[in-house]
């Protein structure tokens, strides 16, 4: 099943729980044991200037969107063998949904002025509200 959008704030509560750890999503915020997520959607796998990937995340090439993170947040390590990140996924459909939502506000203003839609590959304008 496809990412669809679910709820920002309970997705933040999950980011908080499962992801701030290792992660940050500010731009300009440094990385910690995991990349900082900012810009993450249109952007390839393994990229982020200044983090340590391991080889599979590098080689993996998949540029992530809704539905590339939808189905990594599951399993991360099925999704890419030999990642180092320490994280058994979220099973629910719906935490997933919640999660993608949220990090979509949290990372919205990119770098490269674009967003991206429901696959990496459709990329537009994007425009504030």
């Amino acid at each position: 099943m496809p990412y669809s959008a679910g709820d920002a704030g309970k997705g933040a509560a999950i980011f908080k729980r499962s992801c701030a750890l290792c992660h940050t999503v500010g731009a300009g915020e440094p990385n910690k044991v995991g990349p900082n997520l900012h810009g993450l959607f249109g952007r390839q796998t393994g990229s982020v200037n200044g983090f340590s990937y391991t080889a599979a995340n590098v080689k993996k090439g998949v540029v992530w969107g809704e539905n590339t993170l939808f189905e990594y947040l599951e399993n991360p390590k099925k999704f890419i063998p030999g990642t180092s990140m320490n994280f058994v996924g979220l099973k629910k459909e719906k935490d997933r949904n919640d999660l993608i939502t949220y990090l979509k506000q949290a990372v919205r203003h990119f770098s490269s002025g674009i967003a991206v839609g429901s696959d990496a590959n459709e990329l537009f304008p994007f425009q504030s509200a």
